[in-house]
């Protein structure tokens, strides 16, 4: 995998946790700020996605392929459902949901790089 791109994903993913941490603390909404962040770490999964793919099938690594492409999908849908549901929600635990869909991108992430390099 390209570590660089994993490494930049857990940085912006904890970024955006961190973020929405505060905004939960101070009992406001999610901004726009926090879904261009959201949006800044959802391409760059895209980006993982076509990139994982692309690597998993040039590769002769022993590497469970279901396995790591399920992560790869699965850390893309988290963040659209976490958004949803912080939109949803108008008080403090909208931000509060984001932030924990946020934590999951790092969790996800370093459970696709140990695949890769085990």
């Amino acid at each position: 995998m390209f570590e660089p791109l994993t490494w930049a994903l857990v940085a912006l993913s904890l970024a955006a946790t961190v973020f929405a941490l505060v905004l939960a603390g101070l009992d406001r909404r999610i901004n726009w700020w926090l879904l261009g962040l959201i949006g800044v770490v959802e391409v760059a999964l895209v980006a993982q996605l076509v990139v994982g793919i692309v690597q998993l099938a040039g590769t002769e690594r022993d590497v469970s392929g279901p396995f790591f492409i399920g992560y790869l999908i699965g850390a893309l849908l988290v963040l659209p459902i976490g958004a949803l549901w912080a939109l949803a929600d108008s008080s403090r635990w909208g931000a509060g949901a984001l932030a924990i869909a946020c934590v999951v991108i790092p969790v996800v992430e370093l459970r696709l790089h140990t695949l890769w390099v085990a």
